[in-house]
């Protein structure tokens, strides 16, 4: 028997009993009728903890280097779709900041004021989270 095969049944056999523990304490907990609200409560804490790292993975990484999958792009729509405009989202070599830029007339790019680019900002995160809530099982 070689040693990797004698690691993975054991971890397989320890998961199991772990399995059959789990079954057993929620079928204790069924009998002796244990709100299933406060699991709920969890549950929703923990789906909305997950929903905000993803988000802000997408958001810190994704959005800013110009990455495109299907999430990227239905965040761009909604925020397009919402703010009447397309954005620009760049990280200029030279600054160590992120820039928000707003395409102008004749192919040029104006950058967006600091007041401007905190409300920009605020509405990302939200349509990230929605569109993140949305597509997560």
């Amino acid at each position: 028997m070689n040693t990797d095969t004698f690691y993975t049944r054991r971890m397989l056999l320890r998961y199991s009993r772990q399995l059959v523990a789990a079954r057993r304490l929620a079928r204790y907990d069924r009998l002796v009728g244990r709100e299933e609200t406060v699991d709920n409560a969890v549950r929703k804490a923990r789906r909305r903890t997950l929903i905000e790292r993803v988000a802000r993975e997408i958001m810190e990484s994704l959005i800013f280097s110009g990455v495109e999958n299907s999430v990227v792009r239905e965040v761009r729509g909604r925020l397009s779709a919402e703010l009447g405009e397309e954005l620009v989202f760049r990280y200029p070599p030279d600054d160590p900041d992120f820039k928000i830029f707003r395409p102008g007339t004749g192919g040029g790019e104006t950058e967006l004021a600091p007041g401007e680019k905190q409300a920009v900002m605020g509405r990302l995160w939200d349509v990230t989270l929605k569109t993140v809530d949305a597509t997560m099982l």
